[in-house]
């Protein structure tokens, strides 16, 4: 039994991100509430770490414990918990309604926290950028709105989802202003794909766990905050105008995750990425679904063109493709912009990273098994980064295509040379994104 039967006893499911956030939110001073554990999932290394007592303050002197999500019943049972909360994201619905069986079976209700319960107030303008799943192109239109709004005069604060792989108590406020920055913080390659970006359009990134702190933070220096919500996750900052991102390739993908779905039912502008990418009358038929669910909304077409910097270098050679981890993995693409912009190249030979892929290598693509033949960018940690670049130089390459946000040639070093691929967002038509944000401007109070 519990020691103190007036308490809730909580179970918070997780991705070291939204958990962490909710709980600071949610339960952190609240008395009638006890959180015994976060479980992982989805993040290699998460699991066994403590949620530290600096951040989890004095009503948790010993912090608390990130246990593996395997655990769940156990835990449940043991600990007698009352409530399990599940807090992380693109994750498809049967797989929540499957937690929340585990969950009640093991004696537990379920518990979904909603915007209206987590997103922080701010005084100043929030714009927000999500998406359905992750892989729609999202990076790259927060970058092109980041640039937008910076050639405005405004003071852009880019406020990231949070990835605190590392040193959760040292990582709880993050500031980025430049490359310096991210390597004091020694940033994993998934930090830099999208801190990098942000600052090359002069903005500054804020990113960490304590989200209440870093708001703070950002609201000192900024005119506006731009959310840039990872992993299809919806905002932790209340934003006052909300751009949901669907993905013309998937389309039977646009309500099918949690919390994606959400943040399309939110949404203040709709936007359909890689519209150039798909039929015609399937885009149509898309726009009418996405009209039916959010009415009278303005739906965007846009494009995600991809710029290799020397295709001269890539054409008739054996070429080894580097895509964007998360898009690939988790967000279920077999394959990302470096595939698409060297099959249209001649003479080229794509490796297949698998057969020379190092053991901890290949545990990603054992586990993510609809993965094509390229090699996602995974670099959570040291050794998994080192690994990264072991399977680059075992691979029979003549050259290696990074088709990552970051300079990977400057992250590990490859025996290879390295050639870009680089990909930017594009309306296709009208409305075009940059209009829609400017006749909201001075609602915003930012004309």
């Amino acid at each position: 039994m519990a020691a103190n039967s007036h308490e809730r006893r909580i179970v918070i499911m997780g991705a070291a991100g939204r958990d962490f956030h909710n709980f600071n939110v949610l339960y952190r001073d609240d008395p009638a509430s006890r959180v015994v554990a976060f479980t992982s999932a989805q993040i290699p290394g998460i699991g066994g770490r403590r949620y530290p007592a600096s951040l989890a303050g004095p009503r948790y002197p010993h912090g608390i414990a990130i246990v593996d999500e395997a655990e769940l019943e156990e835990i449940c049972r043991c600990e007698s918990i009352d409530q399990v909360d599940f807090a992380y994201s693109d994750v498809p619905h049967d797989k929540v309604m499957h937690a929340a069986s585990r969950a009640m079976a093991a004696g537990a209700s379920f518990h979904l926290a909603g915007p209206g319960q987590t997103e922080l107030p701010t005084r100043i303008p929030v714009i927000a950028i999500c998406a359905v799943r992750t892989g729609c192109g999202k990076s790259q239109t927060a970058r092109y709105l980041s640039r937008h709004l910076t050639d405005k005069g405004l003071r852009v604060a880019a406020i990231r989802h949070p990835m605190p792989y590392g040193d959760l108590a040292r990582q709880a406020v993050q500031r980025f202003a430049n490359l310096a920055d991210l390597d004091a913080a020694d940033c994993t390659i998934e930090e830099r794909e999208e801190y990098e970006p942000h600052i090359a359009n002069g903005s500054v990134v804020f990113a960490g766990v304590d989200y209440a702190a870093i708001l703070a933070r950002a609201e000192a220096e900024a005119d506006v905050i731009l959310w840039d919500g990872g992993n299809n996750d919806f905002s932790f900052i209340k934003p006052d105008l909300m751009i949901t991102l669907v993905d013309a390739l998937r389309p039977a993908q646009l309500t099918t995750h949690h919390p994606g779905e959400t943040t399309l039912r939110l949404a203040g502008i709709l936007v359909i990425a890689k519209a150039d990418a798909a039929a015609a009358a399937d885009v149509a038929a898309l726009e009418r679904r996405l009209d039916a669910l959010r009415p009278s909304r303005p739906i965007v077409r846009a494009a995600s063109p991809v710029v290799l910097d020397d295709p001269e270098a890539v054409t008739g050679k054996r070429v080894l493709i580097v895509e964007d981890g998360p898009t690939i993995t988790h967000g279920g693409m077999p394959w990302g912009a470096g595939h698409h912009v060297v099959a249209g190249l001649p003479g080229v030979t794509l490796v297949d990273p698998r057969a020379h892929a190092h053991p901890e290598i290949s545990k990603v693509f054992e586990a993510y098994p609809h993965i094509g033949p390229v090699l996602p960018a995974m670099g959570y940690g040291a050794g998994q980064l080192a690994a990264l670049q072991a399977t680059i130089d075992a691979a029979p390459a003549d050259v290696v295509v990074a088709a990552t946000p970051i300079d990977l040639a400057a992250q590990i070093q490859v025996r290879h040379p390295v050639v870009r691929a680089r990909y930017r967002y594009a309306d296709l038509d009208k409305p075009r994104l940059g209009d829609l944000i400017d006749a909201r401007l001075p609602d915003l109070g930012l004309a």
